[in-house]
């Protein structure tokens, strides 16, 4: 298949187009005794997750990427897009998370990702070695060029300083990328700074850019996304995209109504208190469930839905009276509410 001349191939011949929204970084399931992948339970929630109207990116950091070898990924991956076809989304993309140690391993997981159904990927740089490239730029900048310029399917930068030993990219750098590399197709910042987001959308939502930069792919235009649901509201109106939030594997039908308000209120400003009610709620939400990390999403996944289970290990599990305190904390039986008052699961009031 080609795209304004250029090779798309993500294994499988389908178009899906990449469209502003939310998205949530599936955890990875694991069996108890073995940790051996759980399929059926990572199945089931990519199902519900899709049918709620948000995006699924797997092999993430909720996805315990790290902890995964390359063969697990491409299970995850096909096993995402078994899920979604059996639901009936079939035009639903997947993005895959693909960044490794080095740019030749992710080069090799990226073509792997895209060859198992992957659409787009998402590339973090490795940690590993920050000391000596934190602050060299073009050292960063020629890593995701390369990666552009060699992957098959578009590639989303990854902005996660906590995750790859501080390394941040400043909007300049994140800007010139995207002029310069037309197989870049978003960002994810998951730094949380709003100002910067501001700035990147202030370059790239603008009519001006697709003139300048054509994508490579006119299906995936690039992308201005958060790494949390606490400022969906600003981000909208600084013309941003929506996020890949962990908190939408716990309430999906809440964040997509967030950001389908918060949308619909640039254009009509009496949406705009609805909107407001609805981004406290998550925001607060939000910041309780991140300070619980990947083990605490998961546990409060299990007294919502019947599975979560366990991190691999070193990460250590959630306590049960932790998880106790959790599910009783006021923010989450708010978000618990309102997310299954927007599910139909209780009448609206």
């Amino acid at each position: 298949m080609t795209t304004n001349g250029h090779s798309h191939t993500n294994g499988t011949g389908v178009v899906r187009p990449l469209t502003p929204g939310i998205y949530a970084p599936i955890p990875t399931f694991f069996l108890p005794d073995s940790e051996d992948l759980d399929i059926p339970s990572f199945e089931a929630h990519v199902t519900r997750v899709g049918l709620a109207g948000v995006g699924i990116l797997v092999c993430g950091s909720m996805g315990e990427a790290p902890h995964l070898s390359h063969e697990e990924r491409v299970i995850l991956i096909k096993a995402a897009r078994r899920a979604l076809d059996k639901a009936g989304l079939h035009h639903a993309p997947i993005v895959a998370g693909t960044g490794t140690h080095s740019l030749r391993e992710t080069l090799h997981l990226t073509r792997a990702a895209a060859q198992a159904g992957a659409d787009y990927s998402i590339v973090i740089c490795s940690g590993y070695f920050a000391g000596a490239i934190a602050n060299d730029k073009q050292a960063l900048k020629a890593f995701w060029s390369e990666v552009a310029a060699k992957s098959p399917i578009p590639v989303i930068i990854y902005n996660y300083p906590a995750a790859c030993g501080g390394i941040d990219l400043d909007s300049d750098t994140i800007e010139e990328l995207a002029q310069e590399n037309p197989n870049l197709c978003g960002v994810k910042l998951t730094c949380g700074n709003v100002g910067k987001l501001t700035r990147i959308a202030a370059t790239v939502s603008v009519p001006s850019f697709d003139k300048s930069y054509p994508r490579q792919n006119s299906n995936a235009p690039f992308l201005v996304l958060g790494g949390y649901t606490d400022f969906i509201v600003p981000s909208a109106f600084a013309r941003a995209h929506g996020a890949i939030t962990g908190l939408a594997n716990v309430a999906p039908h809440a964040c997509a109504r967030l950001h389908e308000l918060s949308q619909a209120a640039v254009s009509d400003l009496t949406l705009l208190p609805a909107a407001q009610a609805l981004q406290d709620v998550i925001a607060r939400a939000d910041r309780t469930m991140a300070l619980a990390s990947i083990s605490g999403t998961k546990a409060t996944l299990e007294r919502l839905y019947g599975y979560g289970g366990l991190p691999r290990k070193p990460l250590p599990p959630f306590p049960k009276e932790k998880a106790d305190i959790l599910w009783a904390h006021p923010n989450v039986v708010e978000l618990v509410r309102v997310e299954r008052e927007l599910s139909g699961k209780i009448a609206s009031k």
